[in-house]
């Protein structure tokens, strides 16, 4: 075999066997806010080098559960930084609507406690030694979305929100924190839980406030549209929508390229 094309093949082995060695990384977190034990999940591509964007990430009201750690996992590959963090307490996971509901309620009756609960989660992932501090985004999904919105609104230093099939929070009327992430909001045209003839007034606050925001609406699409496991839970208002997820998806990465 010629000297050269043995080079060759040689390097080109050495690389397709560093790629095959990069790997995602993923482990449990424990941490607390409020005397509430929570437990988040981290994944990272250990093969990158030095600081880069983190993505903090909100669960649906089922909880923290193998979908949102997958959206996770997906990010990493990405190459940010991904902590799932923990709204409702170590191993508060449930596939039940009405225990779902409750769970989310006894966060979110009180704005400042639903606020520091996602602050807390994003110090975590702020902690990591892998996370630029500086640049950093919050997804949710379902209350996860809504979630990220209180985030940006108690004035948290990140650089952008995306919501996926979240509820419309409206900005508050006057802050003296102000408000410094980007917003990208990916709605269903089908969501019976914030149906279309309700987004006027939402329009019209956010065109009111000082925020960069943006909203894309999928036709056809119900609540929880991106998730797959939407239909197993039982509940007609629920259904995934596949084109609505990869749209929505490769929104976020749009959106990502553009704040970090």
């Amino acid at each position: 075999m010629n000297h050269k094309r043995l080079i060759i093949i040689l390097a080109f082995l050495v690389f397709w066997g560093n790629v095959a060695q990069a790997a995602v990384v993923t482990k449990t977190i424990s941490y607390h806010q409020g005397g509430v034990n929570l437990q988040g999940f981290l994944a990272y591509d250990n093969q990158l080098k030095g600081k880069r964007p983190g993505v903090l990430i909100v669960h649906e009201w089922w909880g923290l559960n193998d979908y949102v750690r997958e959206r996770a996992r997906q990010l990493a590959s990405l190459g940010y930084v991904a902590f799932a963090l923990d709204m409702y307490g170590k191993n508060k996971v449930t596939v039940h609507p009405k225990q779902a509901r409750e769970f989310m309620q006894q966060v979110t009756e009180n704005i400042e406690t639903w606020r520091q609960r996602a602050l807390a989660g994003l110090n975590v992932l702020k902690q990591q030694p892998d996370t630029d501090a500086n640049r950093i985004a919050a997804i949710g999904y379902c209350f996860g979305g809504s979630t990220v919105q209180q985030l940006a609104y108690s004035g948290a230093n990140i650089k952008g929100i995306v919501s996926f099939h979240g509820s419309l929070i409206l900005p508050p009327a006057s802050t003296d924190r102000p408000i410094k992430a980007k917003f990208l909001i990916c709605h269903g045209a089908a969501d019976p839980f914030t149906k279309l003839e309700t987004l006027p007034e939402y329009i019209a606050a956010m065109n009111a406030s000082q925020i960069d925001w943006q909203m894309d609406i999928y036709g056809h699409a119900k609540h929880a549209f991106t998730n797959p496991g939407a239909d197993k839970y039982g509940m007609p208002q629920l259904g995934y929508n596949r084109l609505a997820d990869l749209r929505s998806w490769q929104a976020m990465k749009q959106f990502f390229n553009e704040i970090f």
